[in-house]
């Protein structure tokens, strides 16, 4: 009977290891993630100065993000997508009464920083991890734009707002709104350059795009953990 006790005792003890073991695996925390974004592209610059989604686009791309902790995240993304425009959606009048249209294919290559604003994940409560959080992006990258057979390459300041929501422990769901400001005045295409003749700068005559896309990642490269402790 002390036999069958004990034995019990012990068998007790390796199901609760192993219990907790699970429960320790569901909520694993991890170091990285990549995924897939797909949306709609929108334009402003010289054929379009109000509203950017005038003539919408498609955006797709891909991304690889490194997560040092719940609040942070580094991000590489690669984006390509189509841009149009036409002066005759609005009503300045240029020199001779010319309306200019234009079809453009930008690919974006850059890196970017993101902060939530809440504790992002599943699990560790004692951080009070929320499985949503808002979140802001900025960073740089670069642009090559073509049109009507021509290349146009510059460096871009993209800037972003959106929403990361967790639907398992490993993958996640996202949706996000971003401007970036190409430092340069071609994305549009060489003929609708300096149409005011006012040399293009940081501030006048630089075409911008928008992407409202919506991603999905998953995540890899579990964290050492020791303890309650996570590295």
């Amino acid at each position: 009977m002390k036999r069958l006790y004990t034995l019990s005792l012990i068998i007790a003890m390796m199901l609760s290891v192993q219990a907790l073991q699970c429960s320790a695996d569901d909520f694993a925390s991890y170091k990285f993630d990549v995924g897939a974004h797909f949306g709609m592209s929108g334009y402003l610059g010289d054929a379009n100065e109000s509203n950017m989604f005038k003539h919408p686009g498609y955006t797709a791309g891909a991304s690889f993000r490194y997560l040092p902790n719940s609040r942070w995240a580094f991000r590489g993304i690669f984006s390509t997508g189509s841009l149009s425009g036409n002066t005759a959606d609005y009503e300045d009048v240029f020199p001779g009464g010319v309306n200019y249209e234009f079809s453009s294919q930008f690919y974006d290559l850059g890196g970017r920083c993101e902060f939530n604003f809440f504790n992002y994940g599943i699990g560790e409560t004692y951080k009070k991890m929320r499985r949503w959080s808002p979140y802001l992006s900025v960073g740089i990258g670069a642009t090559l734009a073509t049109c009507d057979g021509n290349s146009a390459f510059a460096l871009n300041i993209p800037m972003g707002i959106g929403v990361k929501y967790k639907i398992k422990q490993r993958l996640n769901l996202g949706v996000e709104f971003s401007m970036t400001k190409v430092l340069g005045d071609n994305v549009d295409g060489k003929q609708l350059t300096d149409l005011y003749q006012i040399k293009s700068s940081f501030l006048k005559n630089t075409d911008w795009y928008s992407q409202l896309s919506i991603s999905i990642t998953y995540e890899f490269g579990k964290r050492c953990e020791t303890c309650h402790y996570v590295e």
